[in-house]
């Protein structure tokens, strides 16, 4: 049923693209630049306060926003039938030999779609043989290629793709939509006689999230607990109860819940501290004033024994209450440094510990569902769209998602595919959700956008992948402001991959290298008037 509603959903998409096309355009030509710089902005304004709006939405008199459920159909590769008897996943450690596609500047993560354009004849083949293979039914494998000087190098670790739609053209050509599905490692290649690369691959079989804090802190209680007459509804405590009920314990004194050898065992760590302190500054005197006796002070009578004896050993040495025997004085510093720190301690910080091995931020370090609502936050308010609420309560899915649609470079794209485990994962992506500012051209490392000037055109997220006629695949990363750019070129309607905008190329204004494409609306109803496609393949990785 849920298959059923989201093809009626893009038939419905389909048919609004088709009556915008039909639409009589008063604008012929585009200009490459706008009026004014208010302009852009009333533009940005209308269609990010706009979540996902349909094209027959308006913003006022017959202004039309652009859907951002448009660009993520494809919808310039045509009509497109569905595949029949596509394979389930498989189960972690099978290996599967099938078709391979070596990809330059393209990084697969499972549930990301890939559109591909297939021209080759080689490649032709592989499309055939993956629709009839029997081990995986529709499965080709997806390997990132890139350059390392004049040579080229594969990555090690790829992702399965499931061909779920594509048509075959009039002149014997495929255009094909495709979703990832799961990890693998390449265990070997080599080219077929029909002469597509095959690969035989390992499926990754990935870790279960686990709330590790639940079963650390979950199952156990507080130490003034283990002294009491257990019940079984103690041991059985959810984590938010074990988190109130120290709370609870805090305002207790944590010394009076200590058994004596604890207190012993305490009292010799905490003295062992105060050598340490003391023995590096013997001259340091600790004023008096300091120390004020207090009857629920547990070391007050310590305190006052000390100053007691400091008095009979100055009475029996004949010195004056000045302090100068240097014994007694010595010990007395001691002393009272002793019982400065205990009093200045705050006790809370270790009432609240953990009755664990590990403390609890520790495990909270690796808890993926703690992280995985830390970078859910992170993405609301940097990135915006779209929401992560739907599968915050899934880390690996989140992770996965946040991974192929973060606009950084292609090669930390490919580090986040290569990371084994959930948490290890999502630590990464806090971290790159965190630092990322500023976006540079890979070749001269010249600032061509910034994190504020992101635009999401499409539902997918702020990157996504395209294809163009000649079967190039670009991941681009969209803007509504760009700096030092060039554009190159007329600018073209044809096979664009925003219905309703046309594109020219951009370059970098300092080396020259084609960054990505200047979009512009060829109706002046159509909102945002322009915006910029910026290819991934081009970034730089360092984005502070």
């Amino acid at each position: 049923m849920d298959e059923e509603r989201i093809l009626e959903r893009e038939r419905v998409q389909m048919e609004q693209i088709r009556e915008l096309d039909f639409e009589e355009l008063q604008v012929e030509e585009v200009d490459d630049f706008r009026d004014s710089d208010d302009d852009e902005d009333d533009d940005l304004a209308a269609f990010r306060a706009t979540s996902h709006p349909r094209l027959s939405d308006d913003i006022g008199g017959d202004e039309h926003i652009f859907n951002p459920d448009v660009a993520s159909l494809h919808t310039y590769l045509g009509e497109v039938e569905d595949t029949q008897n596509r394979t389930a996943f498989v189960d972690g450690g099978t290996v599967l030999k099938i078709p391979l596609f070596y990809l330059e500047g393209v990084v697969l993560f499972p549930e990301s779609t890939l559109p591909l354009r297939i021209i080759q004849s080689s490649f032709l083949a592989a499309i055939d043989r993956a629709m009839n293979q029997t081990n995986a039914p529709c499965t080709i494998g997806v390997i990132r290629v890139y350059r390392e000087g004049n040579q080229f190098k594969f990555a090690s670790v790829g992702t399965t793709a499931e061909i779920r739609q594509y048509r075959r053209l009039s002149d014997g050509s495929f255009n094909v939509i495709t979703r990832g599905q799961q990890r693998f490692l390449l265990k070997r290649r080599w080219t077929d006689v029909e002469g597509f690369p095959c690969g035989e691959v390992h499926i990754v079989e990935e870790d279960v999230p686990l709330r590790t804090p639940r079963d650390a802190f979950g199952k156990l209680v507080p130490i003034s607990n283990l002294r009491a007459p257990s019940h079984s509804s103690t041991m059985t405590l959810s984590f938010r109860d074990t988190d109130e009920m120290s709370v609870a314990n805090s305002e207790e004194s944590f010394e009076s819940a200590l058994s004596p050898s604890e207190k012993r065992l305490h009292y010799s760590a905490v003295d062992s501290i105060m050598d340490d302190w003391t023995s590096s500054d013997d001259d340091e005197v600790v004023s008096a004033s300091n120390i004020q006796s207090s009857g629920s002070n547990p070391f007050s009578s310590r305190s006052v024994g000390c100053l007691a004896s400091r008095q009979d050993d100055e009475r029996e040495d004949g010195q004056s209450a000045d302090g100068k025997t240097p014994v007694s004085k010595g010990k007395c510093q001691k002393q009272n440094m002793l019982t400065s720190f205990r009093k200045n301690t705050d006790l809370n910080r270790f009432r609240m510990a953990p009755r664990a091995f590990w403390p609890f931020w520790v495990y909270r370090m690796y808890d993926s569902y703690y992280l995985a609502q830390r970078a859910a936050d992170l993405w609301k308010q940097i990135v915006g769209v779209p929401n992560m609420e739907a599968i915050v309560n899934k880390p690996d899915i989140l992770s996965f998602f946040i991974a192929s649609k973060i606009p950084v470079s292609e090669s930390i794209r490919q580090e986040l595919l290569e990371i084994d485990g959930v948490s290890y994962r999502l630590q990464r992506e806090i971290e790159l959700l965190e630092s990322f500012d500023r976006v540079r051209c890979k070749h001269c490392q010249t600032v061509i956008a910034r994190r504020s000037d992101m635009l999401v055109m499409s539902s997918d997220g702020p990157l996504g992948a395209y294809v163009n006629p000649h079967g190039y695949v670009h991941e681009i990363m969209t803007f509504y402001k760009a700096n030092d750019i060039a554009i190159s070129g007329r600018t073209v309607k044809e096979d664009s991959w925003f219905p309703g905008y046309a594109w020219t190329i951009a370059n970098c204004a300092t080396c020259e290298t084609q960054l990505g494409w200047l979009f512009t609306a060829t109706s002046k109803k159509l909102k945002p008037s322009s915006f910029w496609a910026v290819r991934s393949s081009q970034v730089a990785d360092d984005m502070r």
